[in-house]
């Protein structure tokens, strides 16, 4: 079984996210950068297949400018076997990012694609979706759980009422949750193997793709402030304010 893992790297989920001065966008210049956090789980769900025997080989794949390589080495740090790099300038659409990993995944012929649910900076949550509807593979999303079977896959899902568990068969795509694993750390000796495993480099605008954005981004701006909170004396002050002043009860 060979497992296609789908990373990203995003702005640093610690960093303090600054709106540019035009409104066209937010400051990346000099910001520290990571893997998306929900990639993670998926590389490391990935990985640890592969140590119970259940995969042979995990491929890791990142779409973006030359410096996204980053979160290749640091997927193959923790275990993935080789890296795949698509070369693209500027911000992609989920949409355009899916029809890339489309012609990766045509290429690749793996029996499993991984990625996480979301990625942090957009949160978008459809490249694994869309991914699906063009391969017209099956799909099991916010995974917490996944039992590798013969030729299926048991996925706990994560969803607005609970927990839900299905059966799906394989090839499919798989977007993982925070709560599937819990990601390990790259130790030195790995990191600097990692600096030894291959890389592929592709460029998008080889792959005859249509990624032009659909969409038109007028402003960014920061949420409003909120709103000082008050104290008030007792329950009937409080609710005299919710029914008369914010007019809720």
């Amino acid at each position: 079984m060979k497992i296609l893992v789908a990373v990203k790297r995003v702005i640093d989920y610690n960093v303090q996210i600054r709106v540019k001065e035009d409104g066209t966008g937010v400051v990346t210049d000099n910001v520290k950068m990571s893997t998306n956090p929900p990639d993670d789980n998926a590389i490391e769900e990935a990985v640890k297949i592969k140590e119970a025997g259940k995969a042979t080989e995990v491929v890791a794949v990142t779409v973006g400018e030359e410096k996204a390589q980053e979160t290749i080495r640091k997927a193959l740090a923790v275990g993935a076997d080789r890296g795949i790099h698509v070369k693209v300038d500027g911000m992609l659409e989920p949409l355009a990012v899916s029809k890339i990993l489309q012609k990766v995944v045509d290429k690749e012929k793996p029996d499993l694609v991984f990625m996480g649910k979301q990625a942090i900076d957009d949160d978008c949550n459809q490249t694994g979706q869309m991914l699906s509807a063009l391969l017209n593979w099956p799909q099991a999303t916010f995974a917490s759980k996944i039992e590798v079977k013969d030729n299926t896959l048991e996925v706990t899902r994560e969803i607005d009422e609970g927990l839900e568990t299905i059966e799906i068969n394989v090839p499919a795509i798989v977007t993982c949750d925070l709560r599937l694993n819990e990601p390990r750390y790259a130790s030195l000796p790995n990191i600097m193997k990692a600096k030894k495993k291959p890389i592929e480099e592709i460029v998008a605008s080889d792959l005859s793709l249509d990624v032009s954005p659909r969409l038109e981004q007028l402003k960014v701006e920061e949420p409003p402030k909120r709103k000082a909170g008050i104290k008030v004396a007792n329950v009937a002050e409080l609710v005299q304010k919710l029914k008369n002043e914010a007019k809720v009860i």
